[in-house]
């Protein structure tokens, strides 16, 4: 069983974009995690819970601070809101592609966790987070649905 947690890093240097606050703004139900490759993990997400933990987990997002909240409502995990901020960064004009920096407010080491913002719009969210196990390269996928 591999272990795996999601890489931090510190604050970016990039230019923020702008993509329309309507799309993000409002509560959101992180679905699924998915992986690139089939095997047991062991995956501790933004240095809070498992995986496990954060499926079925809701996020609500306000686009006018760039702030928000998500709550682990599973009963096996440590329960509860996490409050976060969140920016939406430019990678590649000609893709569309978008980094996504998101900080949670209880992390001690006040950094944050990049993902790419694969796919963005009024039903449907993608985040994806890229790490190296083993030497090659691993995707973690977070999928998203709009609740309101």
């Amino acid at each position: 069983m591999f272990s795996l947690a999601l890489f931090s890093c510190g604050a970016s240097k990039s230019t923020t974009v702008v993509i329309n606050k309507k799309t993000l703004k409002g509560e959101w139900s992180l679905n699924n995690i998915t992986y690139s490759k089939t095997g047991s993990y062991n995956v501790s997400m933004f240095n809070d819970v498992s995986k496990e933990c954060f499926e079925g987990s809701t996020w609500k997002f306000v686009s006018n601070n760039n702030t928000g909240i998500y709550n682990i409502s599973d009963p096996n995990c440590e329960t509860g809101e996490r409050e976060f901020v969140y920016v939406v960064e430019a990678v590649d004009e000609n893709t569309g592609l978008y980094d996504f920096l998101l900080k949670p407010d209880n992390n001690p080491s006040n950094k944050g966790y990049r993902l790419k913002l694969k796919q963005a719009n009024d039903s449907f969210m993608q985040w994806q987070q890229t790490i190296t196990v083993d030497g090659s390269p691993f995707i973690i996928n977070m999928n998203f649905t709009k609740i309101q």
